[in-house]
């Protein structure tokens, strides 16, 4: 008797949906987007980029593009960054193409000339007009330089294809090279790549045309086209449809969507830009070109995927990130378990934020991201049983990377829900991608047996008495109280009494304390509405122009502004309410803060007209309020309420019990080191304390 093969069927038909190209088909409407992870330039970097690139294609994506790879030295994005122009450097690509077609995957390589954005001092752009991102002015290309470029272009096309590429993508947004000589802002050369738009656009097109000469028709080539600039000088909305269509008549066979240059102040990928917040720019090129054409940003989850190409905003859709966070994404949305992907908060600290300090990219709410081949969860031969208290983001690291090994794991926690300090953080304007990852934790704890023991504070004897082979302390952090006179005035609050307890805020607020707790309590006093959920004001308040009615997509140049709706959690109306954020550093206020999210929440508070002070000593609280020292001038401020934000304190009371009874104890987040508080250092060590243990 023949047995009939069940199929699942999927609420994703048209994200599943394969992808005719002519000469080859991809499998689904999926594209794993450009990152570099900084793999490339590591001791065996390559081998680690095969593993990385391989789970994803194992993981059922339809394309992966590469980190960017330069044509040239001028084009590094820094010394010794990744360079294709030699049959040398395609031999060592090999290995990568090979890992991804074993999993049946196809991959890209794109290419990447960083133009002004190098940082190092051999770089080139269209005018000698430096960046204001980089400390380097570049040199301007001579018109002789420009057609050597071009031919490096495609030069390094044709490298990656004897490497066993299936395509490339030419970068041509982001505010890098061929972005540079498209667009007025940094192009004021008077030769044939200059002045008139078909100059501006000439390096652009032949580069698409000649590599599609060397490479030959059946070999993809994705275009990444710049469709708003979001910066002043930036390509109005007629000059970007040239391109596009010219860009077809070269001889691409993609066009892929590209974002804001790097230097533009407006979020395009920071957790506080809602889903999908640019599909429509890609909808209406759609109406000018046959091309299929890819959209990205911020889309995250394979039912916002799915409703973008269901309305027809785009033939394919870009995630970068969301890969790092789960490489079985597309599996997952395959076998209809989109419950179980790890998604993507975008919180950027563990990727954006590590590649522009030259650091390796992983992913805060995925350690294994970039570690495939050192972080390996093996299936354990003698099963444990483990305790693990507390169920913030360490516990619940712990605990599901440990059960899925094998072992009997039990948490405990004397909250009524899982998260820890994740259930605070959610709460804040902007960070409601945070309830996806307690979401996904909730799921594992079900998935991978983990017995959940909630509203139950445990002691070392109550551990003892289970029969505990070892025990992880993860019970985090509580927050530092201040030691000056009046610390316990009726006005003085902690962040856990407004954020876990909700207890009224008066109008005038004295935040003490300017790290990430600090700005996020200070966004969570003064924004009414978060405005991830509402398109169009979150467009409005950022100062892009839908309608694209000046260069670039900006409205004239003003302050983004609050946009008044009904208060949300505190008590007194946040419109209106006046905040002090205070600092003891003299350095600029939240100089610690993400290095590609940090100048959002400046931007953002300094719109909802926060005073930021540093160089803050506090002397007393009284009922005239907050008295400080900024510099040598004493200030009392008049304000109702003082919130205290300043530090935390490890939680280790069951360390010396637990030690008594001859317990072996494991210390992970807060509770090994306190600090400010860090997800991706407490979801890290959690995993890597279940990997080995």
């Amino acid at each position: 008797m023949s047995e009939t093969k069940q199929t699942v069927t999927t609420p994703y038909s048209n994200m599943l949906a394969p992808l005719d190209l002519g000469f080859t088909t991809l499998k689904n409407r999926v594209l794993m987007g450009s990152m570099h992870v900084g793999l490339e330039e590591e001791k065996g970097g390559f081998e680690k980029l095969a593993a990385f690139y391989a789970a994803r294609a194992k993981g059922g994506v339809g394309l992966i593009v590469t980190g960017g790879i330069s044509p040239n030295i001028a084009g590094w994005v820094a010394p010794f960054a990744g360079r294709m122009s030699s049959l040398r450097h395609a031999k060592k690509h090999k290995v990568i193409t090979q890992a991804v077609h074993a999993e049946g995957g196809k991959i890209c390589m794109q290419i990447l000339h960083s133009g002004r954005y190098g940082y190092h001092p051999l770089n080139v752009s269209a005018s000698a007009v430096k960046s204001p991102i980089t400390p380097f002015k570049p040199k301007s290309l001579s018109t002789r330089g420009v057609y050597n470029t071009i031919k490096d272009y495609a030069q390094c096309a044709a490298y990656a294809q004897s490497a066993g590429y299936d395509g490339v993508e030419i970068m041509g947004s982001e505010g890098y090279l061929i972005n540079q000589f498209f667009c007025e802002r940094t192009n004021f050369r008077d030769d044939e790549f200059g002045g008139s738009l078909e100059n501006r656009a000439r390096l652009a097109i032949e580069t698409v045309k000649q590599t599609r000469a060397e490479v030959g028709a059946n070999f993809i080539i994705i275009y990444r086209l710049s469709m708003l600039d979001l910066v002043e000088g930036g390509a109005p909305w007629e000059e970007v449809v040239y391109l596009a269509k010219a860009i077809e008549a070269a001889g691409a066979t993609l066009i892929n969507t590209g974002i804001g240059w790097h230097e533009a102040r407006v979020p395009t990928i920071a957790t506080s830009v809602p889903r999908a917040a640019f599909t429509w720019i890609t909808q209406r090129m759609k109406e000018q070109v046959s091309l299929p054409l890819i959209t990205t940003n911020r889309i995250n989850t394979p039912e916002v995927a799915e409703d973008v190409l269901a309305k027809g905003h785009a033939d394919m859709v870009s995630m970068a990130r969301p890969f790092l966070a789960d490489p079985d994404f597309v599996a997952k949305a395959m076998r209809n378990e989109s419950d179980q992907i790890n998604t993507c908060i975008a919180c950027n600290q563990a990727c954006l934020d590590h590649a522009f300090e030259q650091k390796r990219a992983s992913c805060l709410v995925n350690p294994q991201a970039c570690y495939e081949t050192e972080l390996i969860f093996k299936t354990v031969g003698q099963a444990k049983k483990l305790a693990v208290v507390g169920a913030g983001p360490a516990g619940l690291a712990f605990a599901t990377y440990a059960a899925q090994r094998g072992h009997e794991v039990h948490i405990y926690d004397q909250a009524s829900e899982i998260g820890g300090q994740f259930n605070y953080a959610k709460q804040v304007p902007g960070k409601e991608e945070f309830y996806e990852t307690l979401r996904y934790y909730a799921r594992m704890i079900d998935v991978h047996g983990v017995h959940l023991h909630l509203n139950t504070r445990v002691d070392a004897q109550v551990l003892a008495n289970e029969g505990f082979a070892e025990v992880v302390m993860a019970t985090g952090i509580k927050p530092r109280t201040l030691t000056i006179p009046g610390h316990n005035h009726p006005k003085v609050l902690s962040y856990l009494d407004v954020l876990r307890d909700h207890q009224p805020v008066g109008q005038k607020v004295a935040v003490i304390g300017a790290g990430g707790i600090g700005f996020d309590v200070s966004e969570y006093l003064v924004e009414t509405q978060s405005l991830t959920t509402d398109l169009d004001k979150w467009l409005v308040h950022w100062g892009i122009d839908k309608a694209f009615s000046a260069p670039g997509a900006l409205m004239p140049k003003t302050a983004p502004q609050p946009v008044a709706t009904q208060p949300q959690a505190a008590t007194a109306s946040p419109v209106n309410r006046e905040v002090y954020l205070l600092q003891r550093k003299t350095t600029k206020v939240g100089k610690g803060l993400g290095k590609t999210t940090g100048w959002i929440h400046r931007t953002s508070l300094a719109n909802h007209n926060v005073k930021m002070l540093n160089g803050v000593s506090y002397e007393k609280v009284d009922d005239a309020g907050l008295h400080i020292m900024v510099g040598d001038e004493y200030k009392v401020l008049d304000v109702d309420n003082i919130i205290v934000c300043a530090g935390q304190e490890s939680l280790r009371e069951l360390e010396q019990p637990l030690a008594q009874l001859d317990i072996p104890v494991h210390i992970i987040g807060g509770a090994y080191e306190a600090g400010e508080l860090d997800a991706k250092r407490a979801i890290r060590q959690g995993a890597e304390l279940a990997a080995k243990i």
